[in-house]
């Protein structure tokens, strides 16, 4: 695969002889990093870096890397003669292929990725959570704190925690924009099948409790909705079936006759 090349002139201007000749020491240095010759293309120039170091640019042929290019620095020491090889890189030129900006794994987590075994990593500045209720020894207070609010943890969620939770449930599946919640004769707030959620959460969002619902033990917002409402009902449609052509009379009730089977023969008797 050819590399994209750029504009730099075969020899860099000002620089040391010596170094700028050391095209084929490089290109060697260049193919024992590439583990292949094919994979080194032609010179593209050099570049003085310093006084006596100067970088020597191949293309670089290899898949998945266009506009990369080889990159050799060579060296010559206070009146030597010979060059020397400093480094060999694989670099980016000018529109190169790169990967995306590195971004820790708390900036790069998206729901959904953590799989049943993965274990996230203890992040004790978490600016969702605040912390939680410590006894204090009045009985009532701590009652009510930890028998009915359930504050008996290390961290609870803090304020930026609540709204980041709401912001996104009421943006999501569970929301007003889901598909089903427009395609409801009504919303989930009249159902009989929703548990509101306790705390400031419970002023906006319930659990949907009915086993027909697509959102069966999940958090839903007060105005989504789905098709198992417990008060609506479909709309009554005629039947396709055709209208009998004369009415069926069910009270009337026709008498048949049945004879009595013959009483079997002496004959038969016998065979018997």
């Amino acid at each position: 695969m050819a590399a994209a090349t750029s504009a730099r002139p075969s020899r860099a201007k000002g620089a040391d002889p010596v170094l700028a000749g050391a095209v084929d020491l490089a290109r060697s240095a260049a193919v024992e990093a590439a583990e292949r010759a094919a994979d080194v293309g032609e010179h593209l120039g050099s570049v003085v870096e310093s006084e006596r170091l100067v970088a020597h640019h191949f293309a670089a042929n290899l898949g998945g890397y266009r506009g990369w290019h080889w990159t050799v620095t060579v060296a010559r020491v206070p009146r030597g003669r010979t060059a020397t090889v400093c480094e060999v890189a694989l670099l980016p030129g000018d529109g190169a292929i790169l990967a995306p900006e590195w971004l820790p794994w708390s900036e790069r987590l998206r729901p959904g990725d953590l799989g049943p075994t993965d274990v996230l990593p203890f992040k004790a500045d978490d600016p969702r959570l605040e912390p939680g209720y410590a006894p204090s020894g009045d009985e009532e207070t701590d009652r009510v704190a930890i028998d009915e609010l359930a504050l008996a943890r290390a961290r609870v969620l803090s304020q930026d925690g609540i709204a980041d939770a709401a912001q996104r449930w009421y943006d999501g599946a569970a929301g007003p924009k889901a598909p089903s919640a427009l395609a409801s004769a009504a919303d989930c707030q009249t159902c009989g099948f929703l548990v509101p959620l306790q705390g400031s959460l419970g002023q906006l969002f319930g659990v949907c409790t009915n086993p027909w619902s697509p959102d069966d033990g999940r958090v839903v917002a007060y105005d989504h909705g789905c098709g198992a409402h417990s008060e609506t009902d479909v709309e009554a449609h005629p039947s396709d079936w055709p209208a009998p052509s004369h009415h069926v009379d069910e009270l009337l009730v026709d008498v048949v006759e049945r004879s009595e089977p013959e009483p079997p023969s002496d004959a038969s008797e016998q065979q018997r």
